[in-house]
């Protein structure tokens, strides 16, 4: 009777692991590399990074604007001035 519900009755107890390794056996394999885990992250220094970052892009910024301003002095300088020097020969200075 062993052999009976081994062949078509109802599976036994010893045929239920082998059921489950050939399911683990037919799940697909991974494509590619594995890539092991990431690093862990040091909070403390990333907000440290993030904050000097953000430091000099407003240092940088600041620059930036205060040349802005310059060339739009030194353009006005050099407008008026040459207004001052063309203005007796009645050339028009754009």
């Amino acid at each position: 009777m062993a052999s009976r519900s081994r062949r078509g009755g109802a599976p036994s107890c010893e045929d239920e692991p082998r059921h489950d390794e050939r399911a683990e056996q037919q799940a697909p394999a991974p494509q590619g590399p594995v890539l092991p885990p990431p690093p862990p992250v040091d909070y403390g220094v990333f907000m440290q990074g993030l904050v000097q970052a953000m430091q000099t892009q407003a240092h940088t910024q600041a620059a930036l604007q205060a040349q802005l301003e310059a060339q739009e002095r030194a353009d006005v300088w050099w407008a008026s001035l040459l207004r001052t020097r063309f203005e007796d020969e009645a050339i028009d200075v754009a």
